[in-house]
């Protein structure tokens, strides 16, 4: 449920309606904008008498929210949010570029391409520790020697850092990590999400490949519900009839996304497509869509990388993407 407030309400009779609001059990979100003050009651509303919330007189309107999404909903939070990420923002006209290989190899392979990818406008810096394999028999990553080597590059470039987490019981590796990543697989893990609605790091939620664009955000609002309203979600392909690529990536799920929502959304072209000549029309197509960044993977050597080299492009590839990328968010900006 919604409560609209009347401009510049009474301080005093504003902080008895929340401690009334929060004494019937419910959760109260107070969002303040230039020029209304709204109220997000989260928990079981049924019991609320409208009308005599209506006649209050520091209430404008009252609405209920009929989506099933309560934290992550743009009626409840009107303006985009704005996370802080080591320094930098994404979202609210914020944007950020997100490069790095898939896995991380070498201390020297790590350090090489995040100074490239910073050198080229990359903002962030991505790269794989703990991976999620469809075969046993694949590399499963560095684990905890991976977010060591991850650090060492966080520490020599500046560049914040985006890693996924497989299973809670990794989170101690985490403390220096900046972003916590959510990967395909677990975004249904809802015991995982809700363990992460404890952290207050922000958390990047990549859609299921078969989720639908609502159960996206209600695997986003597991995460808020826990306390933790920094989530960023990322549209990544879903899996369709199609086999000329990896994915079908859904762009139009990015419009929807920031209909529907207050979340930055950023895109995945790499994973979507699999295909490292698709992945830069692809991002410069989600630029032009609204997204608010864009993840890309970026390796020195794609044909001998241990993960995902066929769809990873070379620094020199996203050196030219950037200027792209900035080309068409200046046009936009027209």
């Amino acid at each position: 449920m919604i409560v609209l407030l009347k401009k510049k309400p009474n301080k005093d009779e504003l902080t008895n309606l929340i401690d009334w609001f929060k004494g019937m059990g419910l959760n109260v979100h107070v969002s303040e904008g230039e020029e209304r003050t709204l109220l997000g009651l989260i928990g079981d509303t049924s019991r609320i008498d409208i009308d005599l919330i209506k006649a209050l007189d520091i209430v404008d309107t009252v609405k209920r929210i009929q989506e099933p999404f309560k934290n992550a909903n743009r009626k409840f939070h009107p303006d985009d949010s704005i996370i802080e990420i080591g320094g930098t923002k994404i979202g609210g006209g914020n944007f950020q570029l997100i490069a790095g290989p898939c896995s991380i190899e070498t201390e020297e392979q790590i350090c090489t391409i995040a100074r490239e990818v910073k050198q080229a406008g990359a903002t962030m810096l991505r790269g794989g520790a703990f991976k999620p394999r469809t075969s046993p028999y694949s590399f499963q990553g560095l684990r905890e020697e991976g977010i060591r080597l991850l650090l060492a590059a966080k520490r020599e470039t500046g560049l914040p850092v985006v890693t996924e987490l497989m299973d809670i019981s990794q989170l101690k590796y985490f403390d220096d990590v900046d972003v916590i990543q959510v990967g395909a697989r677990n975004s249904q893990n809802f015991e995982l999400l809700r363990e992460l609605g404890h952290c207050k790091k922000p958390i990047l939620l990549k859609r299921g490949p078969a989720n639908t664009v609502q159960e996206l955000l209600m695997s986003a609002e597991y995460i808020m519900a826990g306390g933790n309203e920094n989530v960023i979600v990322c549209e990544r392909g879903i899996r369709t009839f199609e086999t000329s690529t990896r994915n079908t990536l859904d762009l139009s799920a990015v419009p929807v996304l920031k209909e529907l929502s207050h979340l930055p959304v950023v895109v995945d072209p790499s994973h979507a497509t699999g295909v490292a000549r698709l992945v830069g029309p692809m991002a410069l197509a989600a630029v032009a869509a609204g997204a608010d960044g864009v993840m890309v993977e970026v390796h020195n050597d794609p044909q001998h990388a241990l993960c995902d080299g066929p769809q990873s492009i070379t620094p020199a590839e996203f050196s030219m993407l950037t200027r792209k990328v900035m080309r068409v968010r200046g046009a936009l900006a027209r």
